[in-house]
């Protein structure tokens, strides 16, 4: 086989398989290499999700999956593309937990990049070893907090690898111009630390001082290596999270999905929302079950959304609560963190359900990681109170989940205004069709990180975030509204992310936050280069 052949076969990127043309086997050198028949494309793909199919489990589905992406990227798109409905929850929520626990013993080859302490002082020198130069989107984790799943380490990979792969299929990013990183500073998890198939650093996490200066040392390289990438902070502890976030929102374009994309994508629903109660949002009341940095990073952008509307500050306030494991969050409780304590309460210590029933919600708002906690007796304390109950169980994955939908329907009579964080069927309410919405943040994110980076955005502001969520609240069909739906098909997220972008863009500029100028043909030059795996 000459040189040229087999380094197109064992290329992802370039390789073909059987696609690859006569005229380009016998180019190449692959004749009797692959089977006599080309195939097309879309005959690959019908192959390749035949196997997907056949699969016993999820987890199965995921394995082949990865391996299809680290063989032929172009035909893993193509086939997460043209069936992302279907998709979606392999590659990400609710599978990519499962994938993150068992990573070290499903670990194929390397898809990402990995720096730990031992890195210090040499970590700018590190990411020359990674082969892609003109790097557009980071997305990074410490593995403390996977989804609700808690600290997974060094396992934690699988998260930036499926959150690019939805930035490549959901908004037309190139998969070249993606880079996927661990930051592996050990883990608390005893049973990683000793198991020998473990791949991480088995040390206690570092934290403090130590941390910092790691972390400042990492971004630091980003900055300079990657002027024009969007770091994307992922699945930090709550702590971490906030002040990483807030540290570095004004030193180079930075993004943490946890609490910016889901506040967007929550906002989203509740704007949705009222086109079923028929209220306005400045005229509901919100209580939040969970006080992490989920949490109240919705409550901060709600709190904006409703001074948008025309409340003052302080009416938007007084109109969010939040209670967590200790019951209603109050300004006399001791160490209250400081995202948290714009939203406590002057009162006394109460219950979740005393708290719903003194405060009277119209929408109760899940980010809690405890399955089950909005349970018949709290979920009909807001039927109680409500005609169409606003319910958010927004929690992942699907173990995680504060309620199903099969309960939240049956408890509410089928009233509930229902979403959640990961994906449910539809049901059957009294021959009566509803569907969940999946409050997925992959509605959200890619278009925001498209926008930000084809315009060259010096920062994501909330402006930013309040307007992608009206512009994805717009996008559900009248039927889907009929039907319960708050988000429109997976099918259209294409769609929805190019909106998003060219909104992103065109904020950005009237803020005077992009480097140069949008062109006049800005969304036609958008669209024409978005990513499209063909041969």
């Amino acid at each position: 086989m000459k040189d040229n052949g087999m380094r197109y076969l064992k290329n992802p990127r370039l390789n073909k398989g059987i696609g690859f043309t006569l005229e380009e086997r016998k180019e190449l050198g692959l004749g009797g290499i692959l089977p006599p028949i080309v195939c097309t494309m879309d005959q690959q793909a019908d192959r390749a999700l035949l196997n997907i199919r056949r699969q016993e489990n999820d987890i199965d589905r995921y394995v082949f999956l990865s391996a299809l992406q680290k063989r032929n990227e172009r035909l893993f798109y193509r086939v997460l593309i043209d069936h992302i409905h279907e998709l979606m929850p392999y590659v990400y929520t609710p599978t990519v937990g499962q994938a993150c626990q068992e990573f070290a013993s499903i670990f194929r080859e390397t898809s990402g990049f990995y720096i730990s302490l031992h890195d210090r002082g040499n970590i700018s020198e590190l990411l020359d070893h990674w082969p892609e130069k003109d790097i557009r989107l980071i997305v990074a984790t410490d593995g403390e907090r996977i989804l609700g799943l808690g600290d997974l380490g060094a396992n934690g990979m699988g998260i930036p690898i499926g959150k690019l792969a939805l930035y490549c299929a959901c908004a037309g990013v190139h998969p070249e111009q993606c880079l996927p990183i661990v930051l592996d500073v050990g883990t608390e998890n005893d049973t990683y630390r000793d198991d020998p198939m473990y791949l991480g650093s088995r040390e206690r996490r570092t934290r403090g001082a130590a941390y910092n200066s790691f972390i400042d040392e990492f971004v630091n390289a980003v900055k300079i290596k990657y002027p024009k990438a969007l770091l994307q902070f992922e699945d930090f502890a709550t702590p971490n999270a906030v002040a990483l976030l807030e540290r570095y929102r004004d030193k180079l374009l930075c993004f943490n999905d946890d609490i910016q994309g889901t506040a967007a994508v929550a906002l989203a629903g509740l704007y949705a929302s009222t086109r079923i109660n028929g209220k306005r949002l400045k005229e509901m009341r919100f209580m939040f079950c969970g006080a992490g940095s989920a949490a109240t990073g919705i409550g901060h952008l709600l709190i904006k959304a409703l001074q948008n509307e025309g409340l003052s500050e302080e009416q938007a306030y007084r109109q969010v609560t939040f209670v967590d494991k200790s019951g209603l969050v109050i300004k006399n409780r001791n160490a209250i963190p400081s995202h948290v304590v714009p939203f406590a309460k002057q009162d006394e210590s109460m219950g979740f359900l005393e708290a719903i029933n003194t405060y009277k919600p119209n929408a109760l708002i899940g980010a809690t990681g405890a399955a089950g906690i909005f349970s018949r007796e709290i979920i009909g304390a807001m039927s109680a109170l409500n005609d169409d109950p606003v319910i958010f169980a927004l929690s992942n994955p699907t173990s995680n989940a504060e309620c199903t939908a099969e309960d939240v329907y049956a408890w509410s009579d089928g009233r509930a205004i229902f979403a959640s964080g990961s994906p449910f069927g539809v049901v059957y309410v009294d021959g009566k069709m509803k569907v969940p919405g999946q409050g997925n943040n992959a509605y959200i994110f890619p278009g925001l990180g498209l926008g930000a980076i084809a315009c060259g955005a010096t920062e994501i502001n909330d402006d930013m975030l309040i307007a992608s969520a009206n512009i994805l609240a717009g996008m559900v069909s009248q039927n889907q509204i009929d039907q319960g739906c708050l988000y429109p098909p997976l099918s259209e997220i294409r769609e929805v992310s190019v909106k998003i972008a060219v909104k992103i863009a065109e904020l950005a500029q009237e803020g005077g936050h992009t480097k140069t100028p949008l062109s006049t043909n800005f969304e036609q030059e958008l669209r024409d280069s978005l990513y499209d795996p063909r041969y």
